[in-house]
């Protein structure tokens, strides 16, 4: 007989359907193997899959995350997906915590329309961009280059926003211009109202071409133009082709909050 899962698909970080960033979400009533998890992300196609269980008869729950390629250990949008289907299963709760493969414990709080994510703010330490790279994003100058070790991501940093909105990456020559990074983030001052900082992130060595909007490159994207604005209250505006938005605030030295929106696009039944 087969397994039937309850999935979702959500669009995180807007306040539209068929904006932000769609991430897969199932919710287990039993274990699964880490090759059943990255078959159903595969299949799913989405650029993160979350699979969500419950821990005891609190409101705690375990959540792993999937790229059709590889698990990824902290998924901010693939996380705000799941906050959003089990606020939504059960009104009455207004708070949730995720504990992830690291063994974080993700503190999620629901204000109205906006749920609110307590995530860990990491460093970044300055690293060259090899010229290949930079050639493959169609980037022919830098502000800064920076490495964040927990995520495994290079970020770079430009002078124009509208240059890191314009960007097309060559995606084949990306991948083989870096062997030991997850993705690149580029990054830049923003220009419009009431938003601080944009960025893109492309990532094709472990996802898909680009994620819409990226919740996790906030743990040290934060922290980085916290320290250059210095501000610890920021609007962040990811301009991919399906953009997405979210406030951030550092609130001590080792946590920040994500605060945005998401919507339910889909409710199925997964049958393995």
């Amino acid at each position: 007989m087969a397994t039937k899962i309850d999935t979702y698909i959500v669009d995180s970080f807007t306040d539209k359907p068929f904006k932000g960033n769609p991430a897969g979400v199932c919710i287990l009533n039993q274990k699964l193997t880490e090759k059943q998890m990255q078959s159903i992300a595969k299949e799913l196609g989405l650029s993160e899959t979350a699979f969500i269980s419950k821990i005891d008869n609190q409101d705690k729950y375990s959540i792993r995350y999937f790229s059709p390629v590889m698990e990824i250990p902290l998924c901010g949008h693939a996380t705000l997906a799941s906050s959003k289907v089990l606020f939504e299963i059960d009104p009455k709760i207004d708070a949730i915590h995720f504990k992830n493969i690291q063994d974080l414990d993700l503190m999620i709080r629901k204000y109205g329309d906006k749920i609110e994510m307590e995530f860990p703010i990491y460093d970044t330490t300055p690293q060259n961009a090899p010229n290949e790279l930079l050639h493959a994003l169609g980037i022919e100058t830098i502000v800064n280059s920076e490495y964040n070790k927990e995520t495994n991501i290079l970020l770079l940093e430009i002078d124009s926003c509208e240059l890191l909105k314009n960007l097309s990456p060559d995606f084949e020559k990306l991948k083989r211009s870096h062997n030991s990074i997850n993705g690149v983030l580029i990054t830049a001052i923003s220009q419009r109202d009431n938003y601080d900082f944009e960025s893109r992130y492309f990532w094709p060595w472990s996802g898909t071409n680009e994620d819409p909007v990226t919740g996790g490159t906030h743990t040290f994207l934060a922290k980085y133009w916290s320290t250059r604005l210095n501000k610890k209250k920021m609007n962040s505006f990811q301009c991919s082709e399906r953009t997405g938005f979210m406030e951030v605030e550092l609130i001590n030295d080792k946590n920040l909050t994500l605060k945005s929106e998401a919507q339910i696009v889909f409710k199925g039944e997964l049958r393995i």
